[in-house]
């Protein structure tokens, strides 16, 4: 019976190490796969290679969005001095435990809730002490896909797509069924077939992707995701993860995710910031977090 606790015990310490070495080696394949589809884009369209090249020399490391020492509290404190940052083109991930506060972050940079301390940044712009209307001005700049798509059951998909641009652009109706038809092509689904369609005639993964077609109607530089992957099988979450990877890629859509989804959120990320107990405990690239000794970090990916 010792004997046996203790090989429980060896396999037990031996887990945490064991998923971080699964994690890199999908790190390596998503990289070398996306090094070949480059090299054969490359190929195909631009043999010298220098519109890629022009894309990353005009990237900048100019903040788009930014959380500056923010601390809020309701009852009890959810956040306390939490900084970050994301770049034009990057997507920040954030991650952590239930109830520490991830989506209470998204709707600090939505500016629907306002810190009782520090700054919330877009653009270099702080939107603490806008009003509503200055508000509902600036966030036309974001696009914001919902925990379950959150779609108008009422409404077909053509509708729910078309929602924002009723509301907050003077597009004519042709111009609008042109863009609806665009954000649906977009994200994969032949505009034709589901446009007359209500959300209740749709998968779990098309509804999802139909929501990302609607945050992406007003051409937002910015998207914000809260769980985008939840609730769907392990091929529907790869495709939603590559529809995000493709918005920062061919678009330059500064994006930040809140996801419970560890393996999803390590192919996407630029960087990667870890809530714990209120703060920010770790902010960096997967390969970072991965390589990192810090037992907390060890445990959590360990539990993933």
């Amino acid at each position: 019976m010792a004997e046996r606790r203790d090989s429980d015990r060896r396999q037990s310490g031996d887990r945490p190490s064991a998923v971080r070495k699964a994690i890199r080696t999908e790190l390596e394949t998503d990289e070398r796969e996306e090094r070949e589809e480059r090299e054969e884009r490359e190929e195909r369209n631009d043999p010298t290679g220098a519109n890629d090249r022009a894309a990353k020399s005009q990237k900048s490391d100019r903040a788009i969005v930014e959380l500056d020492h923010v601390s809020l509290a309701f009852d009890v404190p959810v956040l306390e001095d939490v900084s970050l940052a994301a770049c034009e083109g990057d997507t920040i991930c954030i991650v952590g435990e239930s109830g520490t506060g991830k989506s209470t972050a998204l709707k600090l940079i939505l500016r629907l809730l306002v810190p009782d301390k520090g700054r919330v940044l877009i653009d270099g712009d702080d939107i603490t002490p806008l009003t509503f209307e200055e508000a509902l001005e600036r966030r036309q700049k974001m696009g914001m896909v919902f925990q379950g798509a959150a779609l108008f059951d009422s409404m077909s998909v053509f509708e729910n797509v078309a929602y924002p641009l009723r509301e907050h652009t003077k597009l004519s109706d042709d111009e609008i069924e042109a863009r609806v038809r665009e954000k649906l092509e977009f994200v994969d689904l032949d505009a034709d077939r589901v446009m007359e369609q209500f959300p209740s005639e749709l998968s779990g993964g098309m509804r999802k992707r139909v929501g990302i077609a609607r945050g992406m109607a007003n051409n937002p530089e910015i998207m914000l995701y809260d769980e985008p992957t939840s609730g769907l099988d392990p091929l529907t979450t790869g495709t939603i993860t590559r529809l995000i990877l493709k918005l920062q890629r061919e678009l330059g859509v500064t994006s930040i995710v809140v996801s419970h989804d560890i393996r999803s959120v390590f192919r996407m990320a630029s960087k990667v910031a870890l809530l714990h107990d209120r703060h920010i405990t770790f902010f960096g690239t997967p390969e970072e977090m991965t390589a990192s000794e810090d037992r907390y970090i060890q445990d959590f990916l360990g539990g993933s």
